[in-house]
């Protein structure tokens, strides 16, 4: 079992992207589903944000967490705890 760090790649709070990087081994990234790009974009164009700094400002990562195991596992297991949050995000 690899120790890893887990960050997920957020705007304004929205996530985007799940990065696993073991140590010493090379890091595992995925998306999220399309919807939740969608979501950024609504909101983004909504407020006028789109092709501004503050858009990009906006986009943050959140603090690391540690997790053991093999890294694609962890990045599927996280990626499907933030997609059962869908609900949350789009007001469901």
């Amino acid at each position: 079992m690899a120790a890893c760090r887990v960050r997920v790649l957020r705007w304004r709070g929205i996530p985007a992207q799940v990065k696993v990087v073991p140590d010493g081994a090379r890091a595992v990234s995925r998306q999220l589903d399309e919807r939740w790009q969608r979501e950024i974009d609504r909101v983004a164009m909504r407020e006028g944000l789109v092709g501004t700094d503050a858009y990009l400002e906006g986009w943050t990562w959140a603090e690391e967490e540690a997790r053991e195991g093999d890294p694609a596992e962890i990045a599927a297991d996280v990626v499907a705890e933030l997609e059962a949050t869908w609900g949350a995000v789009d007001g469901r």
